[in-house]
């Protein structure tokens, strides 16, 4: 026999899903399930809150308290440059392997890892503004016309200054 459900313990569930997009009820099941509470109606809610981030794959996180769960967007990196674009949304069954070209400002980067920071791995906010570049990178994006690594390069050379937060 399971043990009585206690109402003010909090769990949290993290999950990937599609902005936008209702999740399949039988991935959002097993991890909310055994909390008590209905997967349809987690999808509809991660629906609702995702709609900001629409065709885009965020880190959506649930935190269940007495059987409510309340839906926080936790946006990665490559999300937030992506959204950065300004790209219009896409059908993910119909275009895939999409290369995204664009331009970003350098001001957009520091935006982005100023939201990122907590999350960074950098010592000082300078490396985090290059993870983020490198992040771009990998995107297929350029940053102020330029490829991203030689923006690294300037920060390395301080030929480009960054704020110290």
């Amino acid at each position: 026999m399971p043990p009585k459900f206690d109402p003010t313990a909090i769990n949290i569930v993290t999950m990937r899903a599609v902005g936008g997009e209702v999740g399949a009820t039988s991935s959002i099941a097993p991890k909310v399930g055994p909390l008590g509470l209905s997967p349809k109606k987690i999808g509809e809610d991660i629906c609702k809150s995702t709609q900001a981030w629409k065709g885009l794959k965020v880190t959506v996180q649930l935190t269940i308290q007495n059987r409510q769960a309340r839906v926080e967007v936790v946006p990665s990196a490559s999300a937030l440059v992506i959204r950065a674009l300004k790209e219009p949304p896409r059908d993910r069954k119909k275009v895939k392997n999409i290369k995204h070209k664009g331009n970003i400002s350098l001001d957009d980067v520091v935006d982005i890892a100023r939201i990122m920071r907590p999350r960074s791995g950098a010592r000082y906010f300078s490396g985090t503004v290059k993870e983020i570049l490198g992040t771009a990178k990998s995107i297929g994006c350029t940053v102020d016309n330029q490829d991203p690594k030689d923006v690294q390069q300037g920060i390395d050379d301080a030929s480009i200054k960054i704020p110290d937060e």
